[in-house]
């Protein structure tokens, strides 16, 4: 979990905050239909609710460096590079301005592609 520390004492933020943070800022990109996430059982990836999108979102903390890996749902048709570019872009930003928190890498897996018929 990681933590701010100022003059006052330390500021502990929880990874479920942190991860809906970043799901929030994913949602707002163009191109994404939502996160995502594997059954285990039957192999089958499942698109999330935007109340469990952080299912989707792993965090990993190396001394107030966050690396994250993000699990998404694209639309069909759009280019998945500029989508990528965009969406490391905003949840890089919104994270760092949001938690003051330094951001290493980000890490996106596509695990599926929306066809509206």
């Amino acid at each position: 979990m990681p933590n701010i520390k100022n003059e006052l004492g330390n500021i502990f933020i929880d990874n479920e905050v942190i991860a809906r943070i970043a799901g929030m800022a994913a949602m707002d990109c163009y191109g994404i239909v939502g996160m995502a996430i594997k059954n285990v059982k039957d192999g089958f990836v499942h698109l999330l609710k935007r109340e469990s999108l952080t299912k989707g979102i792993k965090l990993y903390d190396n001394d107030n460096l966050l690396s994250l890996d993000l699990h998404i749902i694209v639309e069909f048709g759009t280019n998945i590079s500029a989508i990528v570019e965009t969406l490391t872009s905003t949840v890089k930003y919104r994270l760092e301005e949001n938690l003051g928190f330094n951001v290493d890498k980000i890490n996106i897996f596509i695990e599926g592609i929306r066809v509206d018929s």
